[in-house]
């Protein structure tokens, strides 16, 4: 395998701390968009700066995070936040690394609370949370992520393991009802009852698999099987899902740039275009399978290759050092072909630089890995 540890003159985590940097310079935490707000999209991103925090030991990112949390959780741990869909639940991941190093009442009891949505939150037939309230009796991919590895963490936190049975539930009725069995990809949600304009007689999964909705899924899935007890009956049925998942994402790679698309299967499509977030989701959920064990070596260099394609095709960085990220397709329902290659993109978009982050340390992780092997 060729040198892979440096990239346009930095390390991967050298990458990392140059976007979280560029942001931090930018923005107050409490700033960050949509500001003055608890939600995913500062979610993904600090839990990328936690990430680098971990790798660097450099308290300086722990702090950053700590402003952003204290500013909308106050000290009897009152944090306001939509009670009526999921996205609001991922970003109470950060509380816990918090609490951890605090041990201050208030973050505890501000994640109960978020816990306790999804005993209010209006589910399927089958017990499957709603998305949010405006979408009714529809389940998307991107819920796996923004709530099961928080239900996870406050199973494991507070003693509730039942929690771990609340989660894989989840999983097992997304992996059932979006399954494409042509590309063995998941499509990005599906609507129990059929009653959207993109449903048709027979057909209730939403009509394409869009990238940031499967990263999202598979970034998910390798969070929670780390997560499992040990020995848990479904280890080895999810591992094999994840190993499957990589299998058939690599087959949509573009060769040339290594990036991926905004719609995956599609990318023969002239309209089609090559997404940053979904790359960066894909990078990091196929290193996790390498450094797991549930796939060879080999599909490192699929990872290894998009990564590279984020540097040299959507990043660059200006004369005092500011990185820019493009080609983030900002936040996206689920609708038509048309819909998705339509949406607008945007430069420094959370979902992208958090995603790029995330990506980032875990290719360090990976590389650290390969070093001490060697």
């Amino acid at each position: 395998m060729e040198d892979n540890t440096f990239f346009l003159d930095q390390t991967p985590l050298e990458w990392a701390e140059q976007a979280c940097q560029s942001l931090m310079n930018t923005y107050e935490p409490i700033m960050l968009p949509p500001k003055k707000r608890w939600h995913y999209h500062q979610g993904v991103f600090l839990c990328g700066m936690i990430d680098v925090w971990k790798a660097t030991q450099d308290d300086t990112y722990y702090e950053y995070v700590k402003e952003y949390v204290d500013g909308l959780v106050d000290d009897n741990g009152n944090v306001y936040f939509a009670r009526d869909e999921l996205d609001a639940i991922q970003a109470g991941q950060l509380l816990f690394p918090i609490y951890n190093q605090t041990k201050e009442a208030k973050y505890a009891i501000a994640a109960k609370k978020l816990r306790q949505l999804i005993n209010t939150i209006n589910r399927t037939s089958e017990g499957g949370f709603w998305h949010k309230d405006k979408y009714p009796y529809q389940m998307w991919l991107d819920g796996l992520y923004m709530a099961g590895p928080f239900l996870l963490m406050y199973g494991e936190a507070f003693n509730e393991p039942e929690l771990v049975d609340t989660v894989l539930h989840q999983e097992e009725l997304m992996r059932t009802h979006t399954k494409d069995d042509t590309t063995g990809l998941y499509f990005h949600g599906w609507d129990e009852r059929g009653e959207t304009p993109w449903t048709e007689e027979g057909r209730y999964h939403a009509p394409e698999i869009w990238g940031r909705a499967l990263g999202w899924y598979g970034m998910a899935l390798t969070m929670i099987v780390e997560r499992l007890p040990e020995n848990h009956p479904k280890i080895g049925v999810l591992q094999g899902v994840i190993q499957k998942l990589v299998k058939n994402i690599v087959k949509f790679q573009d060769e040339e740039t290594g990036l991926w698309y905004q719609i995956v299967p599609k990318g023969k499509e002239a309209d089609n275009w090559l997404e940053t977030s979904c790359t960066s989701l894909f990078v990091l959920t196929i290193l996790r399978a390498v450094n797991d064990g549930y796939v060879d070596n080999s599909y490192a260099e699929y990872a290894l290759k998009g990564y590279k394609g984020i540097i040299n095709h959507k990043v660059s960085v200006n004369k005092d050092g500011v990185l820019s990220l493009k080609g983030i397709c900002i936040g996206t329902s689920i609708g038509t072909y048309d819909y998705y290659v339509n949406r607008e993109t945007s430069v420094n978009d959370l979902h992208g630089v958090g995603t790029f982050v995330l990506a980032s340390v875990q290719l360090h992780d990976y590389l650290m890995n390969v070093e001490e092997t060697n």
